[in-house]
């Protein structure tokens, strides 16, 4: 999932990218309101992590923006205002959540991890495709039974694959919701990721990643596809 942090404090902007990649997350950062505005408008995030005193435009300000521009991007506001009308203004201004600082680190990509769930497509805490169980709390995946030895990166891209299972999803797709702005577009990146998924995944039995040319990557049950343009 590809994440938007807005955090002007250098130190713990820092923190707050190291955990959350830690967790798997494609993170894109930026320190003020207006460059907010324009990452939220140009690029596809599944959640927005907005920090309310920014340089430029505050976190109530670029909340508003988002969604005047019907944006539905969940909004997660962190903020040193512990006063209720601060909460109410953020919730207002059509924030989803509200963290007052100093907070856990475990409790914000608890908060985070919710959002996320919200979201229609995103709901299942298991999804299983054929025999493959992928357990999105866990972030773990097993296939027949057997645990699948997942990089942080391979996982990702799994479960973004298994909660599409059945479409086909184009490399653009990937780009924008498992690696974030610094993905360069012309390596083979995605096709490594899908190879090593293939070795891990398939290995040796009915397979489950298939390859749409020209179009993109679907995971789906072989027993249900009838498409002899797919590998």
């Amino acid at each position: 999932m590809r994440l938007l942090l807005v955090e002007d404090d250098a130190r713990l902007a820092d923190l707050l990218l190291r955990s959350l990649r830690e967790q798997g997350y494609a993170v894109d950062h930026v320190t003020d309101g207006d460059a907010a505005i324009v990452q939220a408008a140009v690029n596809s995030y599944d959640v927005v992590v907005l920090d309310v005193q920014l340089p430029k435009r505050n976190g109530f300000e670029v909340c508003a923006e988002i969604r005047r521009r019907r944006n539905p991007v969940p909004i997660l506001m962190l903020t040193a205002r512990d006063a209720v009308h601060d909460r109410v203004a953020g919730l207002d201004s059509g924030a989803d959540d509200y963290l007052t600082k100093p907070f856990d680190l475990t409790e914000l990509t608890a908060r985070v991890r919710a959002l996320l769930r919200r979201m229609p497509e995103m709901a299942p805490r298991v999804i299983n495709v054929a025999d493959l169980t992928v357990d999105t709390a866990g972030q773990s995946a097993q296939r027949a039974g057997h645990q699948l030895a997942l990089t942080t990166k391979e996982y990702v891209l799994l479960e973004f694959l298994a909660r599409h299972a059945g479409r086909v999803i184009g490399r653009a797709e990937l780009v924008e919701h498992v690696w974030d702005e610094n993905h360069d577009p012309f390596t083979n990146a995605i096709e490594v990721y899908i190879n090593r998924l293939r070795k891990k995944v398939d290995d040796g039995r009915a397979p489950l990643i298939h390859t749409r040319r020209g179009a993109g990557y679907m995971l789906a049950d072989p027993a249900t596809l009838n498409q002899p343009n797919a590998d």
